[in-house]
């Protein structure tokens, strides 16, 4: 029987030398039992004040914890590491990021809802967590929902967010079964987690806010730089070979 495994993390910082100070985690099976894990844990990292301001961990929270490779969670989620169950957080690529340093080493199936929204959620305009919270009403069904967890909801909360995840996840599955009938959802969504996206707008640079393929065709030389000298993420590199491969 399939596990989902919602989490989330909270960090000293969000640079390469930063590490996990805080896990979120709902995991639930197919006949609905679910099991909660919220830990602060602790790191050699001094929390940077920065991070402070978003989560409001400080170092007094977490000086007499163990760390992250001792939490429940990451022993859990060991035992579970396997193609049988799903693993799911809002911008996998950081939080996956944070737990490699750890010595993670994952053989699950993932789903990131932040890369499935980009699909299915082009309406909105922001695919942010804390943005489709509200834009999709999830905040009037949170408080229900938390109560039979006994959760806390805060935003950059890792066990909040993960319960606002898990609230989003279930609009995904729906529109996923409306947009792909007769398809395993959590299937699909694991595949447009690996699919990249057509990007139609620059949001960034000169030329923010103009259609990319019209700049192709009109400023060739700013796309050519781009493509040598940005760190572009998978979209956007996708989105420029596409265009340029048929001008």
């Amino acid at each position: 029987m399939a596990k989902y495994i919602l989490f989330d993390t909270e960090t000293t910082g969000n640079q390469d030398e930063d590490r996990i100070i805080q896990v979120g985690a709902i995991i639930v099976d197919a006949k609905g039992e679910v099991e909660v894990f919220d830990e602060l844990c602790s790191t050699v990292l001094p929390i940077k004040i920065e991070a402070m301001a978003v989560h409001g961990i400080t170092p007094d929270l977490i000086e007499t914890k163990g760390v992250f490779t001792d939490t429940g969670f990451y022993k859990t989620l060991q035992s579970l590491n396997n193609q049988d169950n799903y693993l799911i957080a809002h911008n996998m690529p950081f939080d996956m990021g944070m737990m490699e340093k750890e010595g993670f080493v994952s053989q699950i199936r993932i789903i990131d809802t932040l890369r499935v929204a980009k699909h299915l959620l082009s309406e909105q305009k922001s695919k942010a967590l804390q943005y489709l919270r509200y834009g999709l009403e999830l905040y009037k069904e949170e408080q229900a929902e938390a109560d039979k967890y006994n959760i806390t909801i805060k935003a950059h909360d890792a066990i909040g967010d993960v319960l606002v995840m898990k609230l989003l996840l279930s609009k995904l599955v729906a529109l996923t079964q409306e947009q792909f009938p007769g398809i395993n959802p959590m299937s699909k969504m694991e595949e447009l987690t690996k699919t990249p996206i057509f990007i139609e707008t620059f949001v960034f640079g000169k030329h923010k806010g103009k259609k990319i393929s019209d700049v192709c065709q009109s400023d060739s030389g700013y796309i050519n730089w781009m493509q040598k000298n940005m760190d572009l993420d998978v979209d956007m590199k996708y989105t420029l070979d596409k265009i340029m491969g048929h001008i």
